[in-house]
């Protein structure tokens, strides 16, 4: 069966279509979480965007004939609403902005052969870009700023995305990954002592060992490593603003190349370059964005400890609380049962973070276990005649 052009159109416009809707629902979701006022009411622009450019694919369905569902039909699944609703918002706002620039560059650029739809497609390109200059405009008039040239606002969109893509998951995400490490070490502990013991009283007192022992590391650890990173982000800053004072023709240069990477012109690069250089905390904070990844971070070692310990804790005595009640095969087998789903719960609450497969992420936890438990276990037999 050969596909015609008009065929490719309709399909690329449904497909369009189904894609705007769901960024709508997605982005009002990321409103509603909004705290501030001003970032709040970005998005919601950015949402009615969407629902702008789903009524020019409606009208150019309408035109070829073909019906129009309601909108309220799509459903975004269960997980990415969860996503949209519990996952760090920058991450989440990264995650679409990164989408839209796809669409952009493919779903939106591609020929379908049908030159009244492709004038649609390129209309809705072309106002994503558009859009995202006035976005920074309000952000800059929100500040009280001057607004940006169109090069400036490219610049600030770019940056922006990579300040998007690098910001942390919070005091949340690092729970969760505490209590994936703390499961994960004292199942092996378990594991290992119940091969060697049976299941004996000993499995307790070395799994309430390794709890404590896991959460004490694991909140020293967290507190130091916060603790550290801030003191060399501020010790880097503190150079790249002394080589920006005794060596200034030179970070302007490194600014203009930086554009050109970009894909600037090398005379628009410059006389960009030339103009943030006459303010040089301006410089400064794109410096230490491109060559720090960022210096704007919050650092709080007490909570990462916090976080880290208690996480770490709970996660550790997963695998331990069967043995308060059970002793023997029965007791090792609940364990082993217990700390496999376990595993997976924490693998799947991790996606929410990563923004993978809720099942991938936590299937691959629970295959973690399984070889963890089972060459601990193992291992444990090896040794019974010793322990």
């Amino acid at each position: 069966m050969t596909i015609t052009s008009t065929d490719e159109a309709v399909r690329r416009l449904q497909d369009a279509w189904k894609g705007e809707v769901q960024a709508r629902a997605v982005y009002e979701i990321l409103a509603q979480r909004e705290k501030d006022s001003r970032r709040a009411a970005i998005i919601r622009e950015i949402a009615a965007a969407e629902g702008r450019h789903r009524a020019r694919v409606e009208e150019r369905l309408l035109e070829l004939g073909q019906p129009v569902g309601d909108p309220a039909s799509v459903r975004i699944s269960t997980w990415l609403r969860l996503q949209a609703r519990l996952a760090p918002l920058e991450r989440v706002l990264a995650a679409m902005e990164l989408k839209e620039e796809e669409e952009i560059t493919d779903r939106y650029k591609r020929s379908t052969g049908d030159p009244d739809t492709d004038k649609v497609l390129t209309g809705i390109r072309v106002d994503e870009q558009e859009h995202s200059v006035q976005l920074q405009t309000m952000q800059s008039e929100a500040r009280g700023e001057k607004p940006p040239s169109a090069p400036q606002a490219r610049l600030n969109r770019i940056l922006g995305r990579e300040r998007w893509h690098r910001t942390g998951s919070g005091w949340i995400s690092g729970a969760i990954y505490g209590a994936n490490d703390g499961l994960a070490a004292v199942f092996g502990i378990v594991a290992g002592v119940s091969g060697a013991t049976g299941g004996s009283g000993f499995v307790l007192t070395a799994g309430l060992s390794g709890a404590v022992a896991s959460a004490l590391s694991m909140a020293t650890g967290a507190y130091l490593a916060e603790k550290s990173s801030a003191e060399v982000t501020a010790a880097n800053v503190a150079r790249e603003r002394q080589e920006i004072e005794e060596h200034p023709e030179e970070e302007t240069e490194e600014v203009s190349l930086f554009y050109q990477l970009k894909g600037m012109e090398k005379s628009e690069a410059d006389r960009l370059a030339q103009t943030v250089a006459k303010d040089p905390e301006a410089m400064l904070k794109l410096l230490t964005a491109e060559e720090l990844g960022g210096a704007d971070a919050e650092s709080s070692p007490v909570q990462a400890a916090l976080a880290a310990g208690v996480s770490t804790l709970l996660g550790a005595m997963i695998p331990v609380i069967p043995f308060f009640f059970l002793r023997g095969l029965t007791a090792v087998v609940v364990a082993f049962v217990v700390s496999l789903i376990a595993h997976f719960l924490v693998g799947a609450s991790k996606a929410l973070f990563t923004l993978r497969k809720w099942y991938a992420a936590g299937l691959e936890m629970t295959l973690a276990g399984v070889l963890v438990g089972g060459v601990t276990y193992g291992l444990g037999l090896l040794l019974q005649g010793h322990a």
